[in-house]
């Protein structure tokens, strides 16, 4: 059964990377907004996810589609610091804003993972030009799958 679409929660960070004016989802409206939830010891992740956004950063046009990723540590909290995202970030020669997901007080589970129900990494979430979330996966996606829906996203009227 397919989902309704919902209003995408506002992303809850510590901290970003790879930005002087951290983005919003309320800021970004217009735009079709590509959010890549990771870990960086998640070999899907290094594998498929985030070379797959590194893809997207480079061939969609920037005023019409916003790529950010979210690294949300559900797991190894004492290995993901943000020092070892910083270097990581550097080593993989990430390029697009990448925001740390908000550690909860009740859990390992933090809060932007939280609010959206990701059920784990990698996570995609295509949100539309009116805030909108239309696609929610987790796993691996296939790139040309990835691509047309964010085409046909970018075609639909704002």
């Amino acid at each position: 059964m397919e989902q309704p679409f919902f209003e995408a929660p506002e992303l809850d960070v510590a901290q970003w990377f790879n930005t002087e004016a951290p983005p919003t989802l309320a800021g970004l409206r217009g735009k079709v907004v590509v959010l890549h939830a990771f870990q960086m010891l998640c070999p899907g992740c290094v594998r498929a996810g985030l070379p797959q956004a590194q893809k997207i950063a480079a061939i969609f046009p920037a005023d019409q589609v916003a790529v950010i990723g979210l690294h949300t540590v559900f797991e190894h909290h004492a290995a993901m610091t943000p020092v070892a995202l910083s270097a990581f970030i550097h080593e993989y020669r990430l390029t697009f804003p990448i925001a740390v997901d908000r550690p909860s007080e009740d859990g390992p589970i933090p809060r932007t993972m939280a609010a959206y129900g990701m059920r784990g990494t990698p996570s995609l979430v295509l949100i539309d030009r009116m805030g909108l979330v239309r696609r929610h996966a987790f796993g691996a996606e296939e790139d040309l799958k990835v691509g047309a829906e964010i085409a046909l996203l970018m075609a639909e009227a704002g």
